[in-house]
């Protein structure tokens, strides 16, 4: 059926997988926007698509909100959960899909404020001006651009400053796959960056580290042991994975694991790790 809801439906989850990181709770944002609409006086509404992402976006921050304090007992590190290739669709073409929805942006906007995530989604990728963002969240339009600029600025300083091209985003993760899959730390250690980092999300339901790992060698060394132990039952390919190049894993034929690595152009910088079986749903 082709009515306003269903015509900016993909928009709005796409809107509020950004905003809340796991298809389940943006799948409810979205549903609840529809409930909000169908019990809404639709005619007096001029521009619904306006009321939509109004509707969505502060439900999204009500459920950050209320989320913090699970997130504070969340075992180890929290990512997001990974999606494949076309879940979600970028908001306009001339958007780059993996520049804002790949597992590092989304990340990084873990940093920051609800509102200031929504004002800084909305300003960068979904394109609204900051008169548009100022009424939604009910500020002053001065205020909206400092939200969003020291969003902006907070955001940068988790992602590397050098844009890498996907070829050579693909090859370091393609070297860097045959490296760990065969356990060979020197291999490992020349692809990652000396300050490197590695971080897995298990929530605490699979055996996993439980903190952040920094520095090349570190890393390099948990990968040879995982090599050590269980290469033989583990199997790695590349596959799509929120817009980018990245790697699923495979224990004894079922999926394991989700990987993806941030690069500089040189070298691998991060590298983010789902593990929690409860994320991986949309990779099985």
């Amino acid at each position: 059926m082709d009515t306003p809801f269903e015509r900016h439906r993909e928009r709005l989850f796409g809107l509020a997988y950004r905003m809340l990181g796991t298809r389940a709770d943006a799948e409810d944002a979205v549903q609840d926007a529809w409930l909000r609409w169908r019990q809404a006086d639709q005619a007096a509404i001029q521009d619904p698509e306006a009321w939509l992402v109004t509707t969505t976006t502060r439900l999204c921050i009500d459920r950050l909100r209320s989320a913090r304090r699970e997130r504070e007992a969340y075992v180890g590190p929290w990512l997001p959960e990974p999606l494949a290739a076309g879940t979600v669709a970028s908001p306009q073409d001339a958007v780059e899909l993996a520049n804002d929805v790949s597992l590092a942006f989304l990340a990084a906007l873990e940093r920051l404020a609800p509102e200031e995530r929504a004002a800084l989604l909305l300003k960068d990728v979904f394109d609204y001006d900051h008169a548009a963002i100022a009424q939604l969240l009910g500020k002053s339009e001065a205020a909206c651009r400092q939200i969003v600029h020291r969003a902006r600025e907070r955001v940068r300083g988790e992602r590397p400053r050098r844009a890498v091209d996907r070829a050579t985003h693909r090859h370091l993760l393609e070297r860097f796959l045959d490296a760990a899959s065969r356990g060979d730390h020197d291999a490992i250690v020349e692809l990652l960056a000396a300050d490197a980092r590695f971080t897995a999300d298990s929530g605490g339901k699979v055996p996993s580290v439980k903190r952040v790992l920094f520095g090349n060698e570190r890393i390099a060394r948990l990968f040879r042991g995982v090599a050590r132990l269980v290469g033989g039952r583990l199997t790695w390919r590349i596959a799509e994975i929120n817009g980018e190049p990245g790697i699923v894993r495979e224990l004894d034929g079922q999926v394991h694991s989700a990987l993806c690595v941030v690069c500089d152009g040189e070298r691998i910088v991060e590298i983010l790790q789902v593990m929690n079986p409860d994320k991986l749903q949309a990779l099985r």
